[in-house]
């Protein structure tokens, strides 16, 4: 008889939207939260019964109960409620993952009453993994689509060339990428004093752009190392974080036909094929845990 392996099941993508009203100021925390249970669920794949499954429109309902009866301090503090909450409420569930996506709104400020208008910030979405057994957390947090660039201080030369080799060496050149990170936190029990998520998370990433914009880059990786190494060395909550760079390549675009000299001014950007630069950062002595594929996250 074929053996069942690893299972699990929830609700994936339940949008919930929490106001926060203090008085004439409101504050918005704006998540798509998706619940992977998984335990003692041998039974309902081999005879369908479904006497140790909590039904995933509950799961559903328990993400916006909590949303009012917490409320929403954080994308990893959310996140760590609903874990633990499925994990000692049912007896057959020994694990509980909780991805988070969070979407930024930033205030319009305007002459009229109140504080209560928004508009979506364009810039990356928040990202948190919250998994629980009953006994330790694992706590991944990150971000995605931070698009980033410097217009100089990047070159590109002294590489393996071969006859299929036709990129000209470049000693001025635009560096831009889309920054994919998870950093992986130190917390792992509750004896542990808890990181202050929201401080935690403006400050690696203020430290990621301030890596970006202060490293003189020979390589994409080698600005993904400084990056890496400036949160390692400033956040001592985080362990490890793992980087998916694509190099968002901008081509100088030849105007000599036109008898215009292109100075290191006009450029083509292009969308694809792109190069991707991929790399963990480790705190010495920690192992790594964060996938390398960060789409199996």
């Amino acid at each position: 008889m074929p053996i069942l392996g690893q299972n699990q099941y929830g609700k994936a993508e339940n949008r919930v939207v929490k106001i926060t009203r203090d008085g004439a100021t409101h504050h918005i925390r704006d998540l798509n939260v998706s619940v992977s249970l998984s335990g003692d669920m041998d039974e309902v794949h081999y005879s369908g019964s479904n006497a140790s499954v909590l039904p995933t429109d509950t799961t559903k309902n328990t993400v916006y109960a909590f949303a009012k009866e917490h409320g929403i301090a954080s994308p990893e503090q959310f996140g760590i409620h609903l874990a633990r909450h499925f994990v000692t409420s049912q007896e057959p569930i020994r694990r509980a993952r909780i991805r988070v996506e969070e979407y930024g709104w930033e205030r319009i400020e305007h002459a009229g009453r109140g504080a209560h208008s928004f508009v979506r910030k364009g810039q990356e979405t928040r990202l948190t993994q919250v998994t629980y057994d009953g006994g330790s957390w694992e706590v991944v947090s990150g971000l995605k689509d931070l698009v980033v660039m410097n217009s100089t201080d990047s070159e590109f030369w002294g590489y393996v060339k071969d006859k299929y080799t036709t990129l000209p060496e470049a000693y001025d050149r635009i560096l831009a990428t889309e920054v994919t990170a998870r950093w992986r936190f130190h917390w792992t029990d509750d004896e542990q004093e808890a990181p202050d998520w929201e401080q935690s998370y403006e400050g690696t990433r203020g430290h990621l752009l301030r890596a970006f914009a202060e490293t003189y880059s020979l390589s994409l990786q080698q600005t993904l190392y400084q990056m890496g190494s400036r949160v390692i060395d400033n956040r001592s909550e985080i362990d490890e974080i793992r980087f998916s760079l694509p190099n968002k390549h901008h081509f100088l675009v030849d105007l000599e036909p036109f008898g215009l000299k292109n100075d290191n001014e006009v450029y083509y950007a292009a969308d694809r094929p792109y190069g991707l630069i991929e790399a963990t950062v480790l705190r010495d002595g920690c192992t790594a845990r964060i996938p390398a594929d960060l789409t199996n996250l």
